[in-house]
């Protein structure tokens, strides 16, 4: 079982409001198509909101913990993100890839402490019946706060723990973490050792940059990669590229 996210500065032009970068995510889904076409691993698609969910959410002011109760507000982010869905839905089903959709909105929540609550079970039908589930960051309901978003990779995390998965990548434009010379780092155990060379997103990203990234998938007993498209076919072949964190 293989949790992939496709960070959403890969598949879009993040610095321009809902633009598609057309070349990555065909590059994507050339590597995603081929390891089906080898009978691999169980896999489920995360994909990030790169220029459409991330600049409409900063538009509206939403973010991961502060909340609207504005539906117009709610369905703008919302309509964006299935927007490029249907866009990576569509370059799978080009190449035959058994994809199918998870919108958040329609299956997430938040409590009021802001826990995440995501049911599985549709998803682990969809796998059962042989889909490829493509999920991707959204908003969902929070109590006592609306609607807040919720990220690609609280997403990853959640379902890396439900579906007890074995392996989890998060293909992104850099080739891993990378330390202060800009040289990848191999292995990350521990937070505090790489927290002084951790920044943030240079484009809009209301949820969290590598920083955040790293912290949630160091609470996954699962191994995971973060390594860039190029490597993504060896990550599907079961090799460690880029950096891996455990």
């Amino acid at each position: 079982m293989i949790v992939l996210k496709l960070g959403g500065s890969v598949i879009t032009e993040k610095d321009r409001a809902e633009t598609l970068d057309g070349n990555a995510l065909e590059r994507a889904a050339d590597a995603i198509a081929a390891a089906r076409a080898d009978g691999g691993a169980d896999l489920v698609v995360v994909h990030g909101g790169g220029s459409f969910g991330h600049h409409n959410a900063s538009e509206h002011g939403v973010t991961t913990t502060e909340g609207t109760h504005d539906a117009n507000a709610a369905l703008d982010i919302h309509g964006a993100m299935t927007t490029l869905n249907r866009f990576v839905l569509g370059r799978l089903l080009e190449r035959d890839v058994q994809a199918v959709p998870v919108h958040p909105f329609s299956t997430a929540h938040r409590d009021g402490d802001g826990t995440l609550e995501l049911p599985t079970g549709q998803v682990e039908t969809m796998l059962a019946e042989g889909f490829v589930p493509v999920l991707h960051g959204d908003v969902i309901a929070h109590a006592g706060a609306g609607a807040t978003v919720v990220s690609g990779d609280e997403l990853v995390a959640a379902l890396a723990r439900a579906l007890e998965a074995d392996r989890v990548g998060l293909c992104s434009t850099v080739p891993g973490v990378l330390d202060d010379e800009d040289a990848v780092i191999d292995r990350i155990d521990d937070f505090e050792t790489v927290a002084d060379v951790l920044g943030a997103s240079e484009a809009t990203d209301v949820t969290g940059g590598m920083a955040g990234k790293v912290r949630t998938l160091l609470d996954l007993e699962a191994a995971a990669s973060v390594f860039d498209c190029e490597s993504l076919a060896s990550f599907l072949d079961g090799e460690n590229p880029g950096t891996t964190i455990d």
